[in-house]
């Protein structure tokens, strides 16, 4: 291995290769866009990872071409750099999944004989679910689930390139151990994701309905009149997005416009600022749905519940001008109750009481913030799983169907942000959605992930790392 390490990244055309050169670099040096094959050279960087700097290498997209034309030297030059690499990035788009293309080019990274990890990028929200399972049939083992765009997965990517680079932070263990049976121990999550992610800013959204005071709340947090307020609903159009340092975190909030019911909305401006605020809310990682003590819970503010556990992102309900409450503890009691009944898809999300206009509450409100960051961002072992599962299977057996029992064989988390796991089943079309909801439950209340949405999918097949199937990984 070179003094300094050189690691490629490569792929067929608008994966997002570029996007995740610049977001490794820390640089916009390489051009990004929709338009397949703007990369043509390779391009050059350093990544700081941690202590470690390496030389990263952006190429072209690989691609099928006849030989002398511009596509066979722009592969050539992609060739080239896998050559010279001493570990390889293969980077696939996960909400188009494996194509042909990608096949085919994984043979050829594969007979390089280099390191590779397999990189699963535009796996964000839903989209990326089938992608990122169909990923595992290429043979470079377990994926990394990440979006290069929104810098989610990447702290987990990076402890990967050091493990396979050899420079593993120590004493920090494995993230997992990938082409692995899951029966080996140690794969607590390691500090490096947990360091990159106290220094990036946690991304929160104020939402709710118009005039529940969301820039009043906005404002009492940075300590400012950052946003015009007022008694007339719809004063905030744009989402404005402002810098928050409380108690040595940074955050970045986002205040929102207020949102109706779609047969409300008539102006322009108003579809517009609908739009910004669904936009600011995809993109957050900790939604704040403010809600008015006077008028809780109202049809609207469950719809917007709904959405932001739909989008996968953790949640905090605040409920504001608490201190316009008489009888405080009767009012408390049955908000509990209502958000348990009414936001049951996340049971257990936090609830606190604030007033805004008071300032009172919100060292609470960003301690429960704070809290919901971090159980959205965990991970689970591998083994620690599989043994959740031995056990959960043995209390309460999936049901037969047509007299043959189906079998749970193996368990692993891909990705957090929101928690995702994934179960390999021998039918996983026949598995009933009770059974699915006594899994997903159990998975909450033994790894105490309270209030955050949980994806559990299952997939046809055996333990993929089971050694009479398993592909070994190339060297």
């Amino acid at each position: 291995m070179s003094a300094q390490p050189i690691v490629a990244i490569v792929g067929r055309p608008n994966v997002g290769k570029s996007t995740l050169f610049n977001r490794l670099t820390g640089k916009r040096s390489a051009l990004v866009s929709d338009m397949p094959g703007l990369t043509r050279d390779r391009r050059e960087g350093e990544a700081h990872l941690g202590d470690l700097v390496i030389r990263l290498v952006d190429t072209a997209g690989l691609e099928e071409a006849g030989q002398g034309t511009i596509a066979a030297r722009m592969r050539q030059q992609s060739e080239a750099a896998i050559a010279a690499a001493d570990l390889t990035l293969f980077v696939i788009d996960a909400r188009e999944g494996v194509t042909p293309a990608d096949e085919a080019f994984a043979r050829g990274v594969r007979a390089s004989g280099k390191p590779v990890i397999l990189v699963a990028n535009k796996a964000e929200g839903r989209a990326g679910e089938h992608g990122f399972y169909d990923a595992f049939g290429l043979g470079f083992g377990e994926p990394v689930a990440i979006s290069a765009e929104h810098g989610e997965g990447v702290g987990d990517l990076v402890v990967d390139i050091l493990e396979a680079l050899g420079f593993a932070p120590t004493p920090a263990p494995k993230r997992r151990r990938r082409g692995g049976t899951g029966d080996d121990e140690g794969a607590a999550e390691p500090s490096l994701p947990e360091i990159a992610r106290r220094t990036q800013p946690i991304r929160v959204a104020v939402v709710g309905r118009p005039n529940v005071g969301k820039s009043t709340l906005v404002n009492a947090l940075l300590d400012e009149e950052r946003m015009i307020t007022g008694p007339e609903p719809g004063l905030t159009r744009d989402t404005i997005s402002s810098e928050l340092d409380w108690k040595g975190r940074k955050f970045l909030m986002f205040d929102t416009a207020g949102l109706r019911r779609k047969a409300r909305i008539d102006e322009l401006a108003e579809k517009l600022s609908a739009s910004d605020t669904v936009r600011a809310l995809r993109f957050a990682e900790v939604v704040v749905l403010l809600i008015d003590a006077e008028r809780p819970f109202e049809h609207q503010d469950l719809t917007i519940g709904d959405m932001v556990a739909s989008e996968g992102r953790a949640m905090v309900v605040a409920i504001n001008k608490w201190d316009l409450v008489e009888d405080k503890q009767r009012m408390l009691k049955e908000l509990r109750e209502r958000v348990a009944e009414k936001l049951s898809q996340v049971p257990g999300v936090p609830m606190v009481t604030i007033s805004a206009l008071g300032e009172r509450g919100l060292d609470r409100l960003m301690e429960a913030i704070v809290k919901a960051h971090e159980t959205w961002n965990r991970r689970v072992s591998t083994p620690d799983l599989n043994r959740w599962l031995q056990e959960a299977v043995a209390r309460h057996a999936p049901p037969a169907v047509e007299g043959r029992r189906i079998r749970l064989r193996y368990v692993t988390q891909p990705s957090a942000r929101p928690p995702t796991f994934v179960a390999f089943c021998s039918r996983p079309g026949e598995l009933p959605r009770s059974y699915i909801r006594y899994l997903t439950n159990s998975l909450r209340q033994v790894f105490d992930l309270p209030g955050v949405p949980i994806r559990f999918s299952l997939k046809k097949g055996e333990n993929p790392y089971a050694p009479d199937r398993r592909r070994q990984k190339s060297r």
